[in-house]
């Protein structure tokens, strides 16, 4: 299978299969969140959002395309730009930071190390900016987060049922900036996650090294050494 990642593009967001294609609600404000919603209408303010984003910050997303089919995303921007962020009770996000807003791959293609391979693209991207030092995500603890007999904000549920499973966040190099017993807000430092990232590469080279098989001379070999 062929692999690559992409920026995440408006004709992109509308071949995403994925639930939050038609969620809206880290995109609206608190009063248009708790108006019902088409699964429809929900695309469009998704998409209104993304086009603007791209407008006023540039690149807000990437896509891993396996075999040219797109099967995951990660979606960021400044927490300025994501009103559904004011929902959280570990809110508000640090200046310095930028939100890692949703995520998601495939089931037919979990626990292949596309969601790692996305986190290290948007490192790459956010470094390449300047001015930005980490990445936070409101992580969720368990399964699905459900309501607190009203004690969240009115959306805040709806919100919430959009976060990353802390146990996937914590894999791909987030700790625990503010801890909460459903909601923690997470955070990844950038030059961290690269430089984490290069020392994985370093460590699997060597580990090759050790195993690899002795050399057999050029004359011997009957077809080329696997890559």
């Amino acid at each position: 299978m062929a692999r690559r990642v992409v920026r995440l593009t408006l004709d992109l967001l509308e071949e995403l299969d994925a639930p939050c294609r038609t969620c809206a609600a880290w995109q609206l404000d608190p009063v248009r969140r708790s108006r019902p919603c088409t699964p429809q209408e929900a695309a469009d303010e998704r998409a209104a959002w993304v086009s603007r984003v791209l407008r006023e910050w540039g690149s807000c997303g990437r896509v891993v395309l396996v075999d040219s089919r797109p099967v995951g995303h990660l979606v960021y921007a400044p927490p300025v730009l994501v009103p559904g962020a004011d929902a959280f009770p570990t809110s508000p996000v640090s200046p310095d930071a930028v939100l890692l807003v949703s995520g998601y791959v495939a089931p037919e293609h979990a626990r292949g190390g596309l969601g790692r391979v996305l986190v290290q693209a948007m490192a790459r991207d956010l470094l390449g900016r300047g001015g930005i030092r980490a990445v936070e995500a409101f992580g969720h603890v368990g399964g699905p987060v459900a309501p607190a007999g009203g004690a969240e904000p009115a959306g805040a549920t709806q919100v919430a049922r959009c976060t990353l499973p802390v146990g996937f966040l914590g894999g791909v190099g987030f700790g625990t900036q503010r801890p909460h017993p459903r909601t923690p807000r997470m955070r990844m430092d950038l030059r961290s996650a690269l430089s984490w990232r290069d020392e994985v590469e370093a460590a699997i080279e060597r580990l090759r090294g050790v195993v690899r098989p002795a050399g057999v001379p050029a004359a011997e070999r009957s077809e080329p050494p696997a890559p």
